[in-house]
């Protein structure tokens, strides 16, 4: 699937100043759920937007997709303005949402052809068979999406959203309620689509995938950006290290030479381990390993970990 043309952004997605406040209605005061949003997606990255429930996340997918009114700031898909060609902008993004709805009268091949039809994708230029096939639907094709399994319609809606080829996809928490299997297989897929231009855009609670598969992360918090930059350089703000040893004989207690460092943060494990936390800009590992041996212990094993997305994310949301 080629996204290329000579006119080709380079940004898939810009956002500016992006605001949405909803109406006060039932008694409830109006609510500003977007507060000024600034994002700019490069074209072809697999891009993550994460954020905690209430976030904001669902308004900004929706009014990408058209389904909401923004309330200020501009919008551009593909390059084209969402207010002055919402046409092209709404073909140039196809959106996977979290929900599964879907016909139950339709087969998945009924189903996708008349996507393509909406979109107004002429029959001779469809995909509809490869991509069923591509999604291991090939031989439900012809079958009521009722009898299909969760993962199946799953697939179905990320083959509906790519019946019109948008350079731009969206996957709203693509893998909620999916096993472990189809799991790999969407996202084997999804780097295949990447592989050939398409732009991603993908919301997961799974911070670890959001990990393994993005380049780049955004994180909203109460309606803002509170962090967008490359994944290794978010991985980076955590400073912190732990370093895990386990010796000849379980420890009992802290080795003086290590209670007595000031930059070292020890624990004693459950399973008599030892675990040392330390800055990894102020501390060498080596310094530490010295400090067990001349403490006479018995090194049998040395596990280190760094911290992960998730933390940096807990600790992004706790503070903003």
């Amino acid at each position: 699937m080629s996204t290329a043309t000579p006119e080709t952004p380079r940004y898939a997605l810009e956002i500016r100043d992006l605001r949405k406040t909803y109406a006060a209605r039932g008694g409830e005061s109006e609510k500003e759920a977007l507060k000024g949003i600034d994002l700019a997606i490069p074209r072809g990255s697999i891009f993550g937007l994460l954020g905690p429930n209430g976030a904001g996340k669902s308004t900004l997918i929706n009014i990408l997709a058209g389904l909401v009114n923004k309330t200020s700031g501009s919008v551009r898909i593909w390059g084209f303005d969402q207010d002055k060609n919402p046409r092209m902008s709404r073909a140039s993004i196809g959106v996977v949402p979290q929900e599964l709805h879907l016909d139950p009268f339709f087969t998945p091949h009924e189903a996708m052809e008349i996507q393509a039809g909406l979109y107004g994708v002429p029959p001779s230029a469809r995909q509809t068979d490869t991509l069923l096939t591509a999604l291991g639907l090939g031989d439900k094709m012809h079958v009521g999406a009722r009898s299909l399994s969760g993962g199946m319609k799953r697939r179905l809606l990320i083959g509906k959203a790519l019946a019109h080829s948008p350079p731009v996809l969206i996957l709203d928490e693509p893998t909620a309620g999916v096993d472990i299997d189809l799991r790999r297989q969407l996202w084997a897929y999804v780097r295949r689509l990447n592989d050939e231009g398409v732009t991603v855009i993908l919301t997961t609670h799974y911070l670890e995938e959001a990990e393994e598969m993005c380049d780049r992360i955004a994180i909203i918090d109460h309606g803002k950006v509170i962090a967008n930059e490359g994944k290794s350089a978010l991985l980076s703000r955590i400073d912190r290290k732990t370093m895990t040893i386990t010796a000849g004989e379980p420890f009992t207690t802290i080795p003086p030479l290590l209670a007595a460092h000031g930059l070292l943060d020890c624990s004693l494990g459950e399973d008599g381990t030892l675990a040392i936390t330390f800055s990894r800009s102020e501390t060498n590992p080596g310094e530490i390993l010295d400090l067990v041996r001349n403490s006479d212990i018995d090194i049998r094993d040395v596990m280190t970990h760094e911290p992960g997305l998730e933390q940096i994310f807990m600790d992004l949301t706790a503070s903003s």
